[in-house]
């Protein structure tokens, strides 16, 4: 049997086909698209016509690698990138280009929901989260006052990979993962809350899809699309989810204990839990998961953003900048980066900019401009994880991905500042790879099997035990006085409108 899993981002979409027997990824495709150009500060946009178009070539080059194989697919799972709003007419067709997770134009209307519901405790109360930028309300209520027409004609609200699984089925439904990071949801009772969803707009329920178990299939691939593939029998389509919940099944992130960490452009931790986290600081998202349980989830927003911006400064290699940043101490010799070159989601900055703070003759070098920068971003993750033991949650090992797992000097910083073990996975494939675990499990357990999702994730998932790294003492008590050092910084800048 094979699965094939989409990841669709904001840079690229990917497809993979995982057989189920062999646990090989036989094949894989990818197809990068572009932001809108030309738009204002802070407003970050694409057209879900390029996700279906990257998705559409590459599966049929995944099929066409498959070669005679390519009927033995029973069903297809999307990842999508979260929070994005997605907006269709009443033919289905879309109104306007997508807002993005990464679209911080919507702070007034954080604001405005905030203050209309008598504070961040309050609204915690309704939804389980703060109001974010990135979230998909403020989007929603930023299209109604700013684009009128636009929402007018709006008949219904999707996110990315609720688009796609529309296009590949059909069929509008949400499941409980995605629909979490709207901040319409109610993340206890995995329904839409009624009082947030009326004040964005009053005829907003009747333009949200009907929401449904994560556990549960999508549809079935359209006939047309069956056709267009050449398959002989139309695959199922699984419920899918949001990239972090497709990435949590994709590193076997399904047990307490067991913490993720991305390191891509941006940067995510997050964390199975049985019951809802919820953050009373509203710093850690209390997100569902796709497996019907819950996945608190820290997000920051410049990770290898930064680092690759000091890699291009000063035109260096990958190999040189690892050298460079090797050549100096762990600590930088006391240089700092607050590291928000975009702004920043957590902590909660959406307006703020970078800060080298403890600049010295002797650390005023390129390469403790570099480690410091792998360092801050790493920093910042690890305030995220002190917010995870403060909630109660004790992660045993760090289970590392993203572009930045690769470098070796990376992942012995990550051991040094979460302070517990740190490793990744044999495969790299992430949400890609989770999202065709995800439509495995479904399809099998709607075909008899009685195989659980862990007993599924032991057998396809595999850490790399050569890449497994342990945390330096001496360097932990070091990086934990930086964090220290770090949020006094923060604070005190903050508090005099200086970030």
């Amino acid at each position: 049997m094979i699965f094939l899993g989409i990841d669709c981002g904001t840079q690229s979409t990917k497809t993979i086909a995982l057989d189920w027997e062999s646990r090989r990824i036989l094949a894989s495709a990818q197809q990068s698209y572009d932001f809108v150009a030309g738009l204002p500060p802070g407003a970050m946009e694409q057209n879900p016509q390029d996700w279906t178009n990257a998705a559409d070539a590459t599966i049929s080059e995944v099929l066409a690698k498959l070669g005679d194989r390519k009927d033995e697919v029973r069903a297809i799972g999307v990842s999508g990138q979260q929070h994005g709003l997605v907006v269709l007419d009443e033919n289905d067709d879309v109104i306007r280009p997508a807002k993005l997770w990464c679209d911080t134009s919507t702070t007034s209307q954080c604001a405005e929901i905030t203050t209309h519901f008598g504070g961040a405790n309050a609204l915690m109360a309704l939804v389980g989260n703060t109001m974010r930028p990135g979230y998909t309300a403020p989007k929603i209520l930023w299209l109604r006052q700013n684009e009128p027409a636009h929402w007018k004609k709006t008949a219904s609200v999707l996110l990315p990979h609720d688009y796609l699984n529309f296009w590949l089925t059909g069929v509008k439904r949400m499941e409980f993962g995605d629909a979490s990071g709207t901040a319409l949801l109610d993340v206890e009772t995995r329904q839409w809350s009624a009082k947030v969803v009326d004040f964005i707009a009053d005829d907003l329920p009747d333009k949200l899809p009907p929401l449904k178990s994560s556990e549960k299939s999508h549809g079935t691939l359209r006939e047309e699309l069956r056709k267009k593939w050449g398959l002989a029998k139309a695959p199922g389509v699984s419920a899918g989810g949001g990239d972090n919940m497709m990435a949590a099944i994709g590193t076997g992130n399904i047990h307490p204990g067991v913490v993720t960490a991305s390191l891509g452009t941006s940067g995510t931790l997050f964390a199975f839990s049985a019951t809802p986290v919820i953050d009373p600081q509203g710093e850690v998202a209390a997100f569902c998961d796709s497996t019907d349980n819950w996945l608190p989830l820290v997000c920051t927003m410049n990770v290898t953003l930064v680092t690759e911006h000091i890699r291009k400064i000063f035109s260096w290699d990958y190999a040189a900048l690892e050298e460079q940043i090797r050549s100096v101490p762990a600590g930088s010799g006391g240089l700092l980066l607050l590291p928000y070159l975009t702004g920043e989601r957590t902590p909660d900055l959406p307006d703020s900019a970078g800060v080298f703070y403890g600049i010295t003759t002797e650390n005023f070098t390129p390469a403790h401009m570099a480690r410091a920068a792998m360092e801050g971003v790493t920093l910042g993750l690890g305030y995220g994880l002190t917010r995870f033991r403060e909630l109660g949650l004790a992660p045993a090992e760090i289970r590392l991905t993203g572009g930045g797992s690769k470098s070796k000097i990376w992942r012995q910083i990550c051991a040094d500042i979460f302070g517990v073990p740190t490793v990744c996975l044999e495969s790299s494939e992430g949400a890609g790879l989770g999202a065709a675990v995800q439509a495995g499990w479904v399809w099998n357990k709607e075909n008899g099997s009685d195989s659980t999702l862990a007993e599924i994730c032991e057998r396809l998932i595999q850490v790399d035990e050569a890449t497994r790294t342990g945390p330096d003492l001496k360097n932990r008590e070091l990086y934990a006085a930086a964090l220290e050092k770090t949020t006094r910084i923060r604070h005190a800048l903050h508090g005099v409108d200086l970030l």
